[in-house]
Order: structure tokens, then sequence, then C-alpha cells
């Protein structure tokens, strides 16, 4: 792969070096070690290569990231199927054009005493989720929704971002989190747990990029480079997990334990991969999931109308 990247690099020759064009991604998060292969770009130029000045405005959740993209704060949102889904429900006119992570990371944890074994397990209890807009409550709807219950059947506890305090202090049955949150919350101590995984019962991308139409109909040969670098970047991530572990130290705001820098990659690489991809190459949707995603959101009523994804979901810019 770094053959080709040179010969990219190279072909844009040195004529073009103060000729890139700006692209501005906006995060669901801050610069965090899960997006270090974003964060390389002063040192591997992955982007640059491709003719491209990456721009990154960190957000607080996938709806902040369309709402920052819809501003004009930035070009593209790294965001999630929910944000897409009740911003397109809002009447926003928007491309779903790379699934970044065609693995759902969501899960509900429960202390093995509990006895939750499945979703079906969950009903009349506690449950703690990091805030009410968060994707968390969200996947945990969807959980809840394969076997039948909805919210009313269970409690919900806002315990925030730190919400393993309140599962290992008893204040709630069980909590909702993401695996990268369950691994770190593993190392500081959390007892044996049973893990009721998302994906097991719908896989849903837990990461999209989306653009607005208007940008998708007038920018696709920058789209497409954009989509190139931002391949190549996961590529070498997979690829190289110790070096983007060791970046990550100086560019993740988090990232000063290169050993959970790792740890936390190899999770976030892992989430990359999926059969789809396996046959077509990196960034590609399975269409049929993403309209299963929307007609679930239909019929928990989070979306108020229903939604047709075979208008939404492009493939044709993918590398």
């Amino acid at each position: 792969m770094a053959v080709a990247l040179m010969t990219v690099a190279s072909s844009f020759g040195s004529a073009h070096a103060q000729a890139l064009d700006k692209v501005t991604v906006a995060g669901w998060s801050q610069p965090i070690s899960e997006i270090t292969n974003l964060l390389a770009e002063p040192d591997k130029g992955f982007f640059k290569a491709r003719g491209i000045d990456l721009g990154y405005v960190p957000g607080s959740g996938g709806g902040s990231a369309i709402q920052n993209m819809l501003t004009g704060q930035a070009d593209i949102a790294f965001t999630d199927p929910a944000a897409l889904y009740l911003a397109l429900d809002k009447g926003e006119k928007l491309v779903a054009i790379y699934n970044i992570y065609p693995q759902n990371v969501f899960n509900v944890v429960a202390p093995k005493a509990k006895g939750i074994k499945g979703p079906a397990d969950l009903k009349g209890k506690r449950i703690g989720v990091y805030s009410l807009s968060s994707g968390t409550r969200q996947n945990l709807q969807v959980l809840l929704h394969q076997v039948g219950l909805t919210e009313k059947d269970v409690t919900i506890e806002v315990t925030g971002l730190l919400n393993f305090a309140p599962l290992i202090q008893g204040q709630v049955d069980a909590t909702a989190a993401t695996d990268t949150g369950l691994l770190v919350a593993k190392l500081k101590g959390l007892p044996e747990v049973d893990v009721i995984e998302v994906k097991d019962h719908l896989n849903l991308p837990s990461d999209i990029f989306v653009v607005t139409q208007a940008t998708y109909e007038a920018r696709k040969p920058l789209l497409k480079r954009f989509l190139e670098a931002y391949r190549d970047s996961a590529a070498w991530m997979i690829a190289r997990p110790e070096e983007a572990a060791k970046l990550a130290v100086t560019r993740a705001i988090n990232g000063r334990d290169e050993a959970l820098n790792l740890e936390i990659i190899k999770l976030r690489n892992l989430s990359t991969v999926s059969p789809t991809t396996d046959a077509r190459g990196l960034g590609h949707f399975d269409p049929e999931l993403m309209q299963k995603g929307a007609d679930t959101f239909h019929k928990l009523g989070l979306i108020g109308k229903p939604l047709d994804m075979g208008v939404v979901v492009k493939s044709d810019l993918l590398p």
C-alpha cells in the first residue's frame, strides 16, 4: 500500500503542493484515540497525497456532527445512522457515502448476579444510558424492540459517560454502553458481567460519512478523493495498529496510555470490517440493513415518517 500512496503523492507533484483542496470533517467526538487514522494526517499525509487539506471540527454526538455540517462549519459529517434518520425525518436532504464502522459497537452490560442474559431479561429493570439523546439510548430502544418491549417496560436512568460507576454501586441493574467503554471499565476493575451485543440482534453500522445532497451532486470528484484517502488511512490503522497507538499518544486527547490506545484501536479496526467489506471493499454498505434500521426507528416512533434509504445510501463514490 505504501508504494501506491507514494505513486499518488508524486502524481500531484510539487506544483500542486500549494493548491490543496480544503475538506473539513465534522466529528461526533473530540479528537480521541479511536479516530487516530484521521488524527495522524500530519504524520502520515494520506489526504495530502490525494490533494486534500484535511480539517476536523469536534462534536458531541452524531446529531451535532450533522448540525455542524449543515451550518457550514464542515463539508462531511462523521455521524451515525440514528442521527441520519432523525435529520432526514426533519426534511434535510442528505446522502450517506461511506460505511465507516459496519459493526454495531453498542451493548448492554449487567453484573452476573442479575441474571440478565438477553433483551427479554431487561423487562422491569433499571438501565443506565449516557444521555437521553445518545446512541446508548437509541440502541437500547432498538434492542428492546427486537423482543417486543419498549421503554415503558423498563426504567431509564441517565448515568453520564461514567456510567459504569452507578452499575458497580448497584444504582442500576444494567447499563447501555459501547465496546470501548466496556474495555476501559474492565481495565478499571469492573467485576464479571454479562454482555448483550446489539449487533447480535440488529447489526446497524455505528458510524457513517454523510454529506448534503447539494455537496454530493456538486463535488463528486473531490469526495471520491476524500474517500480514497480515508480508506487508505483506515487500511493503515488495520495493518499498523502499534504505529497508530504510538501516534495517538501525542495526537489524541485521551491517548496518554499507549497500551490502552492499542486495545481501543484494535476494537475499532474490528468494527471497520464486515462480510460486506470483505467481499466489496472498505466503506461499502449493506443497503438492506440501513433500510431495516430506518423501518425500526419508524416503528419505535423515533421518526414520524417511513424513509426510503435506497435514495439516500449511495455507493458510486466508493474507491
